[in-house]
């Protein structure tokens, strides 16, 4: 979380102040979903993330519950009509995708990297997509493996009717999105929009109202839409949280860019500090593929694991955090989201350079 959106949720805490500096009298924790305060909360927020990301008016915004994990399950509950759904296997979280789809229609392995052991992503030129799918799922980031598509595929540049599905939870406004591409996105809070608890949803208008007759009426795409997604009771805090950072994303600049460009350009100099030292170092290696590699994730290893532990504690004391690898990959890695400024990930490096020195 960015440190300036924190320290706003704090003052705010007891006492919610509107945009003209009116205060509430309560804690936007206290507010009803339906009272004016928060529904100008959420208003605020919808329009907001509408403009960072450029999202065309044809595509409805929801905020949800449930996290990237469940709408492995919402989304073939809305959107396959019980039959075929193409999905491209480049990780841990797309492997959970296409378990996830058996249980409602038929998923169909289109491609795979785990020949590679997911270092790589497939050609889309060898993707094997179905003439009757209903819609071709991707992860866009993989947190755990590291692999990003640094473009989004065109599907009917590849002969392919059905509408694009991306799970861009872990990379989601750390850069521009093509929507002419995309049928639906979704993405859990917790990586670049704020604290764990809401879930946003963006999804093109004809792909509402398919669901399956079991889908729950709280995750009916177009129930949710029809009630501005407040016919369950929303996350408020988050959505507030959620709020309060699209407005610091507004405030990013890099030179002549602003908002989300200007948070690309931070992001590719972020991963690229890092990645250099990497390339450069035979102490430490990253496995992953030139082409696409994560700007959010970056697993490394050390060449003596033996070290690991030493490496972890000597990180721990010089402030460093949540390095170590996920246990299906091991090793180490680094999560520089949005809100890791550039200063964290020098301090990283100049970490890890003299963790190299001291084991020589």
């Amino acid at each position: 979380m960015p440190l300036e959106v924190l320290q706003q949720a704090a003052a705010e805490m007891t006492n919610w102040h509107d945009a003209q500096g009116r205060p509430s009298g309560m804690s936007v924790m206290e507010m009803s979903h339906r009272g004016k305060e928060f529904i100008s909360i959420y208003e605020q927020a919808e329009a907001d993330v509408r403009e960072l990301l450029a999202v065309p008016a044809h595509f409805k915004i929801l905020f949800m519950q449930g996290g990237g994990l469940a709408e492995n399950a919402i989304v073939p509950l809305n959107l396959s009509r019980g039959e075929t759904v193409d999905v491209v296997v480049t990780g841990s979280w797309s492997e959970k995708s296409y378990k996830e789809a058996s249980k409602y229609c038929t998923p169909h392995l289109a491609a795979t990297g785990a020949d590679t052991h997911f270092t790589t992503l497939p050609a889309t030129a060898q993707w094997q997509l179905s003439k009757s799918a209903q819609y071709v799922h991707i992860c866009t980031n993989e947190t755990i493996h590291g692999v990003e598509f640094h473009s989004l595929p065109d599907l009917q540049a590849l002969g392919c009717d059905a509408p694009l599905v991306i799970d861009f939870s872990s990379h989601v406004l750390s850069r521009s999105v093509d929507w002419s591409k995309v049928g639906l996105a979704f993405g859990g809070a917790q990586k670049n929009i704020g604290p764990a608890g809401v879930t946003l949803v963006i999804v093109r208008e004809d792909l509402l109202g398919h669901a399956l007759k079991i889908c729950p009426s709280a995750f009916n795409y177009k129930t949710v839409a029809d009630n501005g997604s407040m016919y369950n009771t929303p996350p408020t805090y988050s959505i507030y949280m959620a709020g309060l950072t699209f407005q610091w994303l507004k405030r990013q600049k890099a030179g002549e860019l602003c908002g989300v460009a200007a948070m690309e350009q931070q992001n590719i100099a972020k991963a690229k500090l890092l990645y250099d030292f990497l390339d450069n170092s035979s102490f430490y290696s990253n496995k992953v593929a030139h082409d696409c590699r994560s700007r959010m994730n970056v697993p490394f290893f050390l060449a003596d694991e033996s070290r690991n532990d030493a490496f972890l504690t000597g990180a721990k004391a010089a402030g460093l955090l949540q390095l170590k690898g996920h246990k299906s990959v091991g090793g180490m890695r680094a999560s520089i989201y949005n809100a890791m400024p550039i200063e964290g990930v020098q301090a990283l490096v100049t970490y890890m350079q003299a963790f190299e020195k001291s084991q020589a």
